[in-house]
């Protein structure tokens, strides 16, 4: 006999359905049906909130980060420009751009350091979105000779300066002159403030001219790097390896992948953590089936004596008990899916109302950088919520089922 039998599925699904005496009992698994389908419902919106979380950083780090970085080893890169025409070889390479990179001290009201990043405007604005987020000034006013520079707002802060005040600029190198050895030093005028909305780089990154750069810092006609812009930002890796292979040894080729290894992987094991602790209430939800069904096989002990003096084997009575247990799962299920599918799939527009509702908001712009609740739903991760949740109901259902298979026929009709 095949394990679920047409006729058992029929007796079940009519159990599940049918008025009980016991109202109880019915009241318990109403409950048991929504606790299900509200811990799926929250399992639902919290994982694609922080999917929406998660995308959101990705999108404001690789906004500054490069998907791909080209370096030489122990040295600069002396032929960036034969360098960057091999890089733009590669089909999935849509922009390419030279820096230099090093750490100075800028002194205005007060004092900062802060990494100096020297560019081509022209060639960087292929690479990042620091143009774009240029919230004062303008990010192309940098020119070759004309010592200008683009800070960070929250940089620009602690230094006291705004647009068109000058910032002097020490770098670590040394220069001697008749009064001593001293840093090499120039002013630069602020043209320009940017905001991509990470403290790490508002806070800590000066862009300047590269050939300005190049001069303050002594690096003559060599560059740090060339950053590289793709046009599919997961295909990374393959495509730093394919460079690494064309170019030769001398130079290095690193991924955003492993530039930001460790803050993806915590934000990733952090979505795991999460995924665990709201299954666990998805699985207790599941497990209150327990109850009610070792309440329902206690309620229908004269049907199972009479089922199984008509015929009915113990795995169809089985059977008929894990079908009405997987009815009240599966259906509380598809209501969690429902309304979780739902919520997160509008929550740009259920957080706004409640925040115009109850006057609050939710994420300040002057504390988060992120003012908004974001929120992907990804379709796999509905699909496997899903199948947990129905999991979970079957293994809920195995004990008072099988406590109902082991009913002695002769016993049971005894006290009816």
């Amino acid at each position: 006999m095949k394990l679920f039998h047409p006729l058992s599925i029929a007796i079940g699904l009519r159990y599940t359905g049918a008025k009980r005496r016991n109202h109880f009992i019915s009241f318990i698994s109403l409950v048991s049906m929504l606790g299900i389908a509200l811990g799926v419902t929250a399992l639902i919106v919290v994982i694609s909130v922080m999917n929406g979380f998660e995308q959101e950083l990705r999108a404001r780090i690789l906004g500054m980060v490069s998907h791909a970085t080209i370096t030489a080893f122990g040295d600069n890169v002396r032929d960036w420009e034969s360098v960057l025409a091999e890089a733009e070889k590669d089909p999935h390479v849509v922009g390419a751009a030279p820096y230099i990179e090093r750490e100075g001290m800028l002194q205005a009201r007060r004092i900062s350091g802060a990494m100096i990043r020297g560019v081509r405007p022209e060639l960087e604005s292929t690479v990042s979105d620091v143009g774009k987020s240029t919230r004062e000034g303008s990010f192309d006013l940098l020119e070759a000779g004309k010592y200008r520079v683009v800070l960070g707002t929250e940089l620009a802060h602690t230094l006291g300066v705004s647009l068109g005040d000058q910032v002097t600029l020490m770098a670590p190198q040394m220069r001697a002159t008749p009064v001593g050895v001293i840093p090499q030093m120039r002013r630069f005028e602020v043209v320009g403030l940017f905001e991509v909305g990470m403290y790490e780089y508002d806070r800590g990154f000066a862009f300047v001219h590269m050939s300005d750069a190049a001069k303050l810092f002594r690096e003559g006609d060599g560059v740090t790097g060339v950053r590289l812009k793709l046009d599919d930002l997961f295909k990374a890796w393959r495509v730093a390896q394919d460079l690494t292979n064309r170019l030769d040894g001398n130079y290095s080729v690193r991924d955003w992948t492993q530039q930001h290894s460790n803050f993806f992987r915590a934000v990733k094991t952090e979505k795991l953590v999460m995924f665990i602790i709201l299954s666990l209430i998805v699985a207790v939800a599941a497990f209150n089936l327990v109850s009610t069904l070792v309440m329902v096989v206690t309620d229908k002990q004269a049907d199972i004596a009479i089922l199984r003096t008509l015929g009915a084997s113990p795995k169809l009575v089985m059977t008929v008990f894990m079908v009405q247990g997987l009815a009240v799962g599966v259906i509380g299920s598809v209501l969690g899916l429902v309304f979780g599918v739902s919520i997160a799939s509008n929550i740009d527009v259920i957080v706004p109302f409640l925040e115009r509702t109850f006057g609050f908001e939710a994420m300040p712009g002057d504390i988060y950088y992120i003012s908004s609740v974001p929120s992907q739903l990804r379709w796999p991760d509905v699909g496997r919520i899903g199948v947990l949740s129905v999991l979970f109901s079957v293994i809920a259902t195995l004990y008072p089922a099988w406590r109902a298979a082991r009913t002695q026929p002769a016993q049971a009709l005894r006290y009816e």
